[in-house]
């Protein structure tokens, strides 16, 4: 029996705040009570088929790279999108120009690396 993805959960100090940043940066909705422990994110304008956000406090802060991350393909400007995810509390960490396709990898407040493109390059 095959298996469906139905949340992504992220680790955080602050469950709500990193909730607020992913649901401003995704155009989606934070639902119900979303408190410093727990959070989550979906709603209306999700695609059929998204899996869900979850935000779960816990003691540790990060400390390595994410050995999973969330892509980000948008189809209007690339340099327009990292500034207004800056704008919202994300941080720029490099530029990427490799197999025939330009990214740039940034982090959500908690550190939570991502990256955002436009569509590939044919």
């Amino acid at each position: 029996m095959a298996g469906t993805v139905r949340h992504i959960t992220f680790d955080s100090h602050d469950a709500a705040r990193t909730a607020e940043f992913w649901a401003a940066a995704l155009g989606f909705e934070v639902l119900g009570e979303p408190s410093e422990a727990f959070a989550v994110v979906g709603g209306s304008a999700m695609p059929e088929g998204h899996p869900i956000l979850m935000f779960s406090r816990v003691p540790e802060g990060k400390t390595v790279k994410n050995r999973v991350h969330l892509d980000v393909e948008i189809e209007g400007s690339v340099q327009d999108e990292v500034a207004r995810l800056e704008a919202l509390g994300a941080t720029r960490l490099e530029g990427k120009d490799e197999w025939n396709h330009q990214w740039t990898i940034m982090a959500d407040p908690e550190g939570n690396e991502f990256c955002v493109s436009g569509p590939p390059q044919r």
